[in-house]
């Protein structure tokens, strides 16, 4: 730490080696502000310890940081095994209880770092999510891997919450929770190109569960490929929820394979059932486009819109959606919805529901 120390008070752009090789690391957190550019070239191995002794989110943290880079062909390795076995969740009274080594030592986290720069680097078998960025503006991640088996639970690849300005470019993610999830308060968000899958696919969401959430707006996800995930594109809400705003969300150019639910806006998002689903979810979503989605889709079911009634989906498009079902001849690809009139433009398979034209 005195290597960072002395960088981040140097008032010339400083950079960091770490070489080739395998090093244990234990919790540390890479604190500014800086005076100057840092960035950190990372080309071997570092490993987080197997077992957790301390509570804490990060493994690895950058925070309050503004011009930073983080490259190099290195690995952050979570060794999370561990971890996944005591994923026990407990719930009570409509909350969780979670063994605390579940929702600490995500591998990276970016907390209020701005005007930065993370790429080609791997990382492998988080505990928990892999990257988590809270608080940033103008950050951008290109040419990542991470990497962790498909029954690996909640690793999501990249969570964004709260950031404006986030650009994702050209990753490779295989995991066990969401590829690409974005909480409240996501703005500005571009995310290009990802080979998604395994995982459970890039989701807006969930929202609603907590008061005081933050709106989303802004979304775009283009010219990406997801391969035997969980779901496709999605949004999901929670119902008996907290007030929201989701809007401006825009996926254009996915190719789906193999893929269940490979279009899904869920406003009754309940997992566990730990609330109410008679219930209507409070956030409003307005402002989507589905354009140009093909491929096959691994469920029957393969476009689900289902709307809050009190809170009905606004201005949703439908353009040029072409999946096929890749299980047996007999059943026929379906489309279903509630709560929604979205405008159609191009070729439409499956084709849409009557219930869907009129609300």
């Amino acid at each position: 730490m005195n290597t960072w120390k002395e960088a981040c008070a140097s008032t010339s752009p400083s950079k960091i080696i770490i070489p080739k090789g395998t090093f244990a690391l234990t919790e540390v957190k890479f604190q500014g502000p800086c005076k100057s550019h840092v960035e950190i070239q990372l080309h071997g191995i570092l490993k987080a310890p197997a077992h957790i002794t301390t509570k804490s989110e990060g493994w690895v943290t950058f925070e309050h940081i503004d011009k930073f880079t983080l490259g190099g062909s290195g690995t952050f390795d979570g060794q999370g095994k561990a971890a996944w076995k005591l994923n026990d969740c407990i719930r009570e009274k409509h909350e969780f209880i979670i063994p605390f080594n579940l929702f600490i030592f995500q591998n990276l986290r970016f907390n209020f770092v701005s005007n930065a720069i993370i790429r080609d680097i791997t990382s492998l078998d988080s505990k928990n999510f892999h990257v988590n960025v809270l608080g940033c503006k103008n950050i951008t991640f290109l040419n990542l891997n991470v990497i962790a088996p498909e029954n690996s639970p909640n690793t999501n690849g990249i969570h964004i919450g709260r950031s404006d300005g986030v650009y994702i470019t050209d990753p490779i993610i295989k995991t066990g929770g969401d590829c690409i999830s974005l909480g409240d308060g996501s703005k500005n968000i571009h995310i290009t190109s990802v080979s998604c899958g395994p995982g459970h696919g890039i989701s807006v969401g969930s929202l609603g569960r907590y008061a005081k959430e933050e709106p989303i707006s802004g979304v775009w996800v283009k010219d990406c490929t997801l391969t035997n995930t969980e779901n496709g594109v999605r949004i999901k809400t929670w119902p008996s929820s907290n007030p929201g705003i989701a809007s401006n969300m825009h996926f254009e150019n996915i190719k789906m394979v193999n893929v269940s639910n490979p279009i899904l806006i869920d406003q009754q998002y309940c997992p566990w059932n730990q609330y109410n689903r008679d219930a209507s979810s409070l956030v409003q979503i307005s402002d989507v486009s589905f354009k140009n989605i093909h491929g096959t889709s691994f469920t029957p079911l393969a476009v689900k819109l289902a709307c809050s009634a009190k809170y009905p989906c606004k201005n949703v498009v439908l353009g040029g959606i072409n999946l096929s079902y890749s299980g047996s001849a007999s059943e026929k690809i379906s489309f279903e919805c509630s709560n929604i009139v979205p405008s159609l433009s191009g070729n439409q398979s499956p084709e849409i529901c009557a219930k869907c034209q009129e609300i």
